[in-house]
């Protein structure tokens, strides 16, 4: 039985894992931290392709230079010497233009539209999770405020998918926890959401049911090119060397670290997501957003899980609070209902941000090692999906289609 060490114990890491015990490969996760320690955890779990989406569009070049002197914009970057950063963002913006949009919109679509049947898969497959149908209630002051929105609706049904949109009389009518600042609202069907972290728990556990291995605190360090057995190895911080028939690095925000010098050019910067519960008077049903306040909202374990902000930092800087109080006073506005002082489990997680927005999935330059990762935003409901056709590019040597344009080389 051949073997493969996965390098990261997130949605995506294990995902590749499960798919590749589906076809028979022994598999061992090595994690720093632990399962769904990263971004997996405390995210909005949306399974949203409708909203899985080029992160770079042609709106930043008038919201971006506003937000670096408002301290309480969604988009947040220290005002330091960075020079890799300030690379990131040059790329990035770059990209923000309607042809670029369209280039990656055009790449994401195919692995959009397989993204729900690859969670059915897994639940099919004894991954003891459920998820959750919609709709979505999307959320405006003003009428103005959602023409951005819309575009992005019409460009994702423009390439191909489905994305059923209706206007509610009554924005308070599925989201009560809307307050009246709220005049206009949609709601989004054939989308789903999840509980991220329980989620991810129940993939990681049906792996170790079918006899694969997650360790946890095991700090890789450095992927070894293969010897003369053809076997590449990975190295960890303890001094101990493992080595396998195939390694895949899944290290989410880390990627660059140990894929840098596999031949992996393309930058992944953090663009790190903070997040808390809260409780509401009314029970919440359905997840709510508020593009204009980039704000994401899901019910999570009876109470309401508001995430929000972009922020370029490191992936290991601490929580900062003033990105969570900016996320409380622009709520404070826009809800009632909702006691923002009762907050539980304030989290920051840093998501893997590519300049093109495509993620990262496929071959390296050293023979049998493998990158998963680069998904930005989108790691969670993209994770089955990439784990999926990774594996079968493993497997068979064949890249399929739905992954063809997210070539690590490129």
């Amino acid at each position: 039985m051949k073997k493969t060490i996965v390098v990261g114990a997130g949605m995506v890491g294990l995902a590749t894992a499960w798919h590749l015990q589906q076809r028979g490969y022994d598999v061992e996760v090595l994690d720093k931290h632990g399962v769904a320690g990263g971004a997996s955890w405390g995210n909005a779990g949306w399974l949203a392709p409708a909203k899985t989406i080029p992160l770079s569009d042609p709106s930043l070049w008038r919201y971006g230079p506003k937000a670096l002197f408002d301290p309480d914009a969604a988009l947040s970057m220290p005002v330091r010497f960075n020079p890799s950063l300030w690379l990131f963002l040059a790329r990035f913006m770059a990209q923000a233009t309607q042809r670029a949009w369209d280039e990656t919109m055009a790449a994401l679509t195919p692995i959009d539209r397989a993204a729900l049947v690859a969670f059915e898969e897994l639940e099919l497959g004894g991954v003891e999770a459920t998820s959750t149908s919609g709709p979505f209630v999307i959320g405006f002051e003003e009428e103005s405020q959602s023409h951005g929105f819309l575009r992005e609706i019409d460009g994702v049904v423009r390439h191909g998918q489905q994305a059923p949109l209706e206007r509610l009389d009554d924005p308070r009518e599925l989201a009560p926890m809307l307050s009246e600042e709220i005049r206009v609202a949609y709601r989004l069907e054939g989308q789903r959401f999840i509980e991220p972290g329980p989620y991810v728990e129940a993939v990681a556990e049906a792996v170790r049911r079918r006899g694969g291995t997650i360790r946890t605190g095991a700090e890789v360090v450095h992927v070894a090119h293969p010897g003369v057995d053809r076997r590449p190895a990975v190295l960890l911080r303890t001094g101990e060397r493992l080595e396998a028939d195939t390694i895949v690095v899944a290290t989410g925000a880390w990627l660059s670290d140990l894929a840098r010098p596999l031949g992996v050019r393309t930058l992944v910067q953090a663009g790190r997501g903070y997040s808390f519960s809260v409780p509401t008077d009314v029970p919440a049903r359905h997840p709510v957003y508020l593009p204009h306040h980039r704000m994401a909202c899901t019910p999570y374990q009876g109470r309401f899980r508001i995430a929000g902000t972009m922020e370029f930092r490191g992936p290991d800087e601490p929580l900062y609070p003033r990105r969570i109080e900016s996320i409380v006073r622009q709520a404070g506005r826009v809800m009632t209902g909702v006691d923002l002082d009762d907050r539980q489990d304030e989290w920051v997680g840093s998501r893997p941000v590519t300049p093109d927005g495509k993620p990262l999935l496929g071959r390296t330059a050293v023979e049998n090692v493998y990158v998963a990762g680069g998904h930005g935003m989108w790691g969670v409901v993209l994770g089955p999906a990439s784990g999926k056709y990774l594996a079968e590019l493993i497997d068979t040597g064949q890249t399929h289609p739905v992954i063809r344009d997210f070539d690590p080389l490129r």
